[in-house]
């Protein structure tokens, strides 16, 4: 490293230690974050890609739940072509020259499913119109979309339990509420005049969810930021 270059380690309140290098005129020439530690000039993804994921994620739980009396979630199909879709997808396709292929292959994977699932809600489809004919048939069909997601977010949990508490209980939660979403779904189709309850559970455990991810996202935000007022932990785990 030349003479001009000065490396310092910067410990901050999420227990991990982020390194920058400045030069001369105190500008970061890299940086890293608790969920991305490889060091890179490029600006940290993370917290776009959980907020977008939240978001959405908020919006569609909150309807699950007939908040305010809405059972109809066609509203979240903007927010999940634009938000839980695209930004998500940039996010991970940004996280791929960071070399963090677990954020890539995370926000890749949820990018792709906001944009699916919008594609289903979306009348111009014809994806529901397939369904005319047999009533129990969507539903089936959308139970076992969910659950397949279901298995996504349980192996990415798998992955989750060397990095840290935050996305621990971030992706614990989000598996919680894929199968129930998907036995909701499943429920349905065999009595279509039965309780929505497993869906409502479903809406909840998504409520828990997205703030879980709000909090690590602000967490991340707070980290990349040189004199943030405050730091959020989110119990990173130390390696040998």
């Amino acid at each position: 490293m030349a003479d001009s270059e000065k490396g310092t380690t910067i410990a901050t309140n999420s227990g991990v230690d982020h390194h920058r290098t400045y030069a001369d005129n105190g500008s970061a020439a890299y940086r890293s974050s608790p969920t991305s530690p490889v060091r890179s000039n490029i600006g940290n993804p993370g917290t776009l890609g959980l907020f977008s994921f939240a978001s959405t994620t908020l919006i569609l739980s909150l309807y699950n739940t007939s908040a305010r009396g809405v059972n109809t979630p066609n509203v979240v199909v903007g927010m999940a072509l634009f938000c839980g879709g695209l930004v998500q997808l940039l996010a991970g396709m940004w996280e791929f020259p960071k070399g963090n292929t677990f954020g890539a292959t995370a926000f890749s994977s949820y990018g792709a499913f906001w944009l699916s699932y919008a594609t289903i809600l979306i009348p111009g489809s014809g994806i529901s119109d397939a369904f005319a004919d047999d009533a129990s048939e969507e539903p089936n069909a959308i139970g076992i979309f969910l659950m397949t997601w279901m298995t996504v977010t349980f192996l990415l949990f798998i992955a989750s339990l060397r990095k840290n508490i935050g996305f621990i209980a971030l992706f614990f939660f989000l598996t919680l509420t894929f199968m129930c979403l998907g036995a909701g779904n499943f429920v349905v189709a065999s009595s279509p005049h039965a309780s929505a309850g497993l869906i409502k559970a479903g809406g909840a455990l998504g409520i828990i969810t997205a703030l879980i991810a709000y909090y690590v996202g602000l967490s991340e935000l707070l980290a990349s930021e040189r004199a943030a007022v405050v730091g959020l932990p989110i119990g990173v785990f130390k390696h040998d």
